[in-house]
């Protein structure tokens, strides 16, 4: 299975992808449009099994794999893990997870819940990828890298099918991370609304992915942020590679603003969304103003967070 992305699997994708996963709630949030200045609307991928948006990606992932698969090991921060967790013990395939030894503990805990093996390994993701990858080679298990398998990204474009199927968006902000997301969206985009500025954004405490996007090659840069979904310090040269055609623009927002838009989303929402989910409204609110007038929306990628979290964080 290759890294590309193509528009007519992202197609069979919404057609075969666990029903659990899809047409996920969008709507013009109209209290956090007042307050941003711009129509928003928000893409919730919150609300389903893993409470996060991973789901759509690794359900079309295995069902591309097939019968015929073994045994799969990958890394994971915790939103993956839980995916490919899903999908597997749905279809009855062994996964391993690996994880860095700080990782979520909720993360870890619900992976481990959905039948995943999970090994700790290293002071972040991208040495738990290491162990990952060491682990498939060493024990024949197939080695599932996020980011460079165009299933993944075309079960994610599923997000744009929906939602170009019910709005007309001067933008989307899209959180970046390993890239799967933003080039699933991207490439649709592309087809069916190819005004539709697509605009990826990073933490700024992890700025490799806008690095290597703006270098047109893969830049490694040290990550320190809470928004452990997009702290990406190693990027995946294949999705830097497709990055160049599906996204407009990188923006990079500091933790303390998506904290401020993760209590917004609570307070206007009734959403509780992690650091991560929270980047893209984080990065409206920075350009708010350039787009007055306009329709924007974006992806809250995922709601995980622990009670202490939610203490720190929420109120």
């Amino acid at each position: 299975m290759d890294s590309g992305i193509s528009i007519e699997r992202i197609r069979e994708a919404a057609g075969v992808i666990d029903p659990v996963f899809l047409n996920s709630p969008q709507f013009d949030c109209e209290p956090l449009s007042a307050r941003l200045g711009v129509a928003t609307v928000l893409k919730v991928e919150t609300v389903n099994p893993i409470r996060n948006f991973k789901g759509r990606g690794t359900d079309y992932l295995v069902h591309r794999l097939g019968a015929a698969t073994q045994s799969i090991v990958c890394a994971s921060a915790g939103n993956f893990g839980q995916g490919m967790a899903y999908a597997c013990r749905k279809r009855g395939v062994p996964i391993t997870v690996f994880a860095a030894s700080n990782a979520n503990p909720l993360k870890i805990e619900r992976m481990r819940e959905l039948g995943a093996t999970v090994e700790l390994a290293g002071d972040d993701f991208d040495q738990a990828k290491d162990a990952a990858r060491q682990f498939g080679a060493s024990h024949s298990h197939l080695f599932v890298e996020d980011g460079s398998l165009g299933a993944i990204g075309e079960g994610a474009g599923t997000m744009a099918v929906e939602l170009t199927r019910s709005f007309e968006l001067d933008a989307i902000f899209v959180p970046l991370g390993n890239g799967s997301l933003v080039n699933g969206i991207g490439t649709w985009i592309q087809n069916a609304s190819p005004k539709t500025r697509v605009i990826a954004v990073c933490a700024e405490g992890a700025p490799s992915m806008a690095l290597s996007w703006r270098q047109r090659k893969p830049v490694e840069a040290e990550s320190s942020t809470i928004a452990d979904g997009i702290a990406v310090r190693v990027p995946v040269p294949d999705a830097v590679e497709i990055m160049a055609t599906t996204v407009d623009e990188v923006m990079l927002v500091p933790d303390d603003e998506m904290r401020t838009w993760m209590r917004h989303l609570f307070a206007d929402a009734g959403l509780v969304v992690e650091p991560a989910g929270a980047a893209g409204v984080a990065a409206i609110a920075r350009v708010a103003a350039e787009w007055k007038g306009s329709r924007v929306a974006t992806v809250l990628t995922g709601g995980n967070l622990t009670e202490p979290q939610v203490r720190e964080w929420l109120y």
